[in-house]
C-alpha cells in the first residue's frame, strides 16, 4: 500500500527528496516545508507524479 514519491521544489523546480506515503491514508499531494540546495532556503516543496 505504501508508495515512492518524489519531492519538488516549487520555486526552482528541482527534484530533492524521495519519500513514501500511504495512498489509503493521504489520497491528496503531499505538500511539505524542507531545505533546497540550490535555493540554499527553506522552500515549500510538492509531490510530484
Amino acid at each position: 500500500m505504501r508508495v515512492n514519491i518524489t519531492l519538488e521544489c516549487t520555486e526552482c523546480k528541482e527534484r530533492n527528496y524521495i519519500s513514501t506515503k500511504n495512498k489509503r491514508n493521504n489520497p491528496e499531494r503531499l505538500e511539505a516545508k524542507k531545505y533546497c540546495p540550490r535555493e540554499r532556503r527553506i522552500t515549500l516543496h510538492r509531490e510530484t507524479k
